[in-house]
């Protein structure tokens, strides 16, 4: 699958799955990226443009893939995602810009498109998991005074959680009453949930959304454009 593809090219590869396999093994476990990650990389992306046969045409591809870099910093600035996200996205674009091993067209946004496709995976995660709990005679909305809506979309965004960890709590008391709280969580000021017992929706690092929106770009193209296509 690698054969025709320049060592530049190769080398850049290998170097975004290290990038990002690293950002999600530290955001994993410790909820946090240090800044050197982005820096060290970025400076190999710089470099590897002047190792560059074609240090022009590189340059232009690289200027062309961080038109993503206004969008990731908006998307940071309103607390879609965290800073190490955008990071992540304005590094990866310099350093594998619009890279892939498929006959398909991508542009600079496919692995945040095919990201934020991603992000819905733990909807259906929520769901299975909160049935099994019914299944099971659990009441899950005890003590919750809410309506039938508001708790049938609880079910898809979140869990009674025993005992929480990186979550954000959805409840919140309203009048003496508990509450369910559907407001938008700042990725970077919003508190990880200490209580037990509560309704929480799982903070799933946004790295790995981006890092296997990453792969399925490489090994497939765009997700939101091969479906288009096919119509």
């Amino acid at each position: 699958m690698l054969n025709g593809l320049s060592e530049i090219t190769i080398v850049r590869m290998i170097a975004a799955f290290a990038m990002l396999g690293l950002a999600s093994f530290f955001d994993l476990k410790k909820r946090e990226i240090n800044d050197i990650l982005w820096i060290g990389f970025s400076a190999l992306s710089a470099i590897l443009i002047f190792l560059s046969p074609d240090i022009w045409t590189s340059l232009r591809i690289v200027g062309v893939s961080l038109i993503i870099a206004p969008v990731a910093l908006v998307l940071w600035r309103f607390g879609v995602f965290g800073g190490a996200d955008a990071f992540c996205l304005i590094v990866l674009a310099s350093l594998a810009p619009m890279f892939t091993l498929n006959a398909s067209q991508i542009t600079p946004f496919s692995t945040l498109t095919n990201a934020a496709i991603l992000s819905v995976t733990p909807l259906f995660v929520n769901l299975c998991r909160n049935v099994i709990s019914i299944l099971r005679k659990e009441d899950i909305f005890e003590g919750i005074d809410e309506t039938r809506t508001k708790k049938i979309v609880a079910v898809f965004v979140g869990y009674k959680a025993k005992n929480p960890k990186y979550s954000f709590s959805l409840e919140r008391i309203v009048d003496g009453k508990k509450r369910l709280d559907f407001s938008l969580k700042h990725a970077e000021q919003t508190l990880f949930c200490n209580d037990h017992g509560v309704w929480v929706t799982p903070g799933v690092p946004y790295v790995l959304y981006i890092t296997a929106g990453f792969v399925i770009q490489v090994l497939y193209g765009d997700l939101i454009f091969n479906v288009i296509r096919l119509f």
